[in-house]
């Protein structure tokens, strides 16, 4: 094994390539490293959502489109496999990352997101990092400890896979000790492997799901949902200009239809941006009404309504506050401190906190009280979270019927979710993890973390 690295050392092989690194002009491929760096860097900082704050940065950087993608794709993969190269890097550096090295540390992530993970030439990543590191006084001073340890990571890159088996090394302690109290440890070791893969691509459809999955090739889920086999560009393809269907994870799908909206129902759909339940609800001749307390949110909502031939009646309110008859349905997607999204959203791990869920928790209870006023007798009410966390689920819904005798689970059954019962709980409830739903290949496995419920007011 080589030596440590000393964040002091003025190593030998890497001097030759400092001189002239800082020439005139950008190199091709730099700015999109550069916005990688910066995300990772204010996520990690300021504890932000990842897409928010590339597409806050993204323009100062006057990238294209296959660039902006590429600045993405790094930032999204550091998040996914943090872990693992917060100690490939660490074991490598004796001291750790040097203090007052301005973006040394970012740069770092960014790199060996690349050259352990990623399609790019081990070379084109050590040199954009090296340019990068010699743009900001303070990071110039460890060019050479910079270089000298991304050439290490690339030598080392087999045997630094190979040892990281540990599928809790890319999750936080408290969200690792959380899954395995909730769900045991195998099942919590599930979860974690299968957030390091790349998450599936879902959309719903308005209607004729088979047609569309042929046209579209790609594979009919039991929900009805459809899963796209490759990636690529979703505004090409067939049916969107034309609004035949929109993005959505086959989990998040699934509580619209266990609230079965029927044509010409009033349905009030609480915490609704950015829409994808709404348009579910509108597409089925129910007359809903979107509330959301984010007049930005609901702008998109309103765009993709209109791109989908929809219809809906939108309320800017927060909706433990807004008032209204009460409805035939009810559905709350809860705020929620979304764990169950990681493997689409892998910052989520590294930006929330236990404090962050508990604090979440008492907003939800709001806006459950909300929903039930909001609920005629004899209506349903469906509430969920994209969270694998029961305080958020489980536990919430536990004290919610305890103090609320009006309300009644109504079960739900296997056939309404495509037969599959795994997702069913012993109460009844839906939790999907995301580790269920298995298909061929990684790719095409899995689904987002939900918890739903249905309750009747009596």
């Amino acid at each position: 094994m080589a030596k440590d690295l000393k964040s002091d050392d003025l190593l030998h092989d890497a001097q030759q390539h400092e001189d002239g690194e800082s020439g005139a002009g950008p190199a091709p491929g730099l700015p999109a490293r550069k916005l990688a760096a910066a995300v990772i860097d204010e996520v990690l900082r300021a504890r932000l959502a990842l897409d928010d704050t590339h597409e806050r940065l993204a323009p100062a950087y006057h990238l294209d489109a296959a660039d902006s993608a590429l600045a993405r794709a790094i930032a999204i993969t550091a998040f996914r496999r943090l872990g693992t190269i917060q100690e490939a890097i660490n074991a490598r550096l004796e001291r750790g990352s040097p203090r007052n090295s301005g973006p040394f540390e970012p740069i770092m992530v960014a790199a060996a997101a690349q050259i352990l993970f990623l399609d790019v030439p081990d070379h084109a990543a050590v040199d954009l990092a090296i340019r990068h590191l010699h743009e900001d006084a303070r990071s110039s001073r460890y060019v050479s400890l910079g270089n000298a340890l991304l050439r290490r990571l690339a030598r080392e890159r087999e045997a630094i896979l190979a040892e990281a088996v540990d599928p809790f090394l890319d999750t936080p302690e408290w969200l690792t000790e959380s899954w395995m109290e909730s769900y045991g440890e195998e099942t919590a070791a599930a979860i974690a492997r299968s957030h390091r893969d790349e998450p599936p691509l879902d959309i719903s459809v308005k209607d004729s799901a088979e047609d569309w999955a042929l046209k579209l090739d790609g594979l009919l889920l039991p929900t009805g949902s459809i899963r796209l086999r490759e990636r690529q560009g979703i505004t090409g393809l067939p049916g969107f200009d034309e609004g035949a269907w929109w993005v959505q994870d086959a989990a998040a799908a699934l509580p619209v239809r266990l609230l079965a909206p029927q044509p010409g129902e009033r349905i009030a759909d609480l915490c609704a941006a950015p829409g994808g339940k709404t348009a579910q609800i509108a597409a089925l001749g129910a007359q809903v009404t979107a509330v959301d307390r984010s007049g930005p949110r609901l702008r998109r909502l309103r765009a993709n309504l209109e791109r989908l031939g929809l219809e809906a009646e939108i309320v800017t309110k927060d909706a433990t506050l807004w008032e209204a008859e009460p409805f035939d349905a009810v559905l709350l997607d809860a705020p929620c401190s979304a764990t169950g999204t990681i493997r689409r959203h892998p910052d989520v791990a590294w930006t929330k906190s236990p404090d962050d869920r508990d604090k979440l928790v008492a907003l939800q209870a709001r806006l459950l009280e909300a929903a039930a006023r909001l609920t005629r007798p004899g209506g349903r009410l469906v509430y969920c979270t994209c969270s694998l966390e029961p305080q958020e689920g489980e536990a919430q819904i536990e004290t919610f019927l305890q103090t609320h005798p009006d309300f009644v689970r109504k079960p739900i059954e296997a056939a309404e979710i495509g037969g599959l019962g795994e997702a069913i709980d012993a109460n009844g409830d839906l939790r999907t993890l995301p580790h269920q739903l298995r298909n061929d290949t990684p790719r095409l496995s899995g689904w987002s973390g939900f918890y739903a419920t249905r309750l009747i007011r009596l």
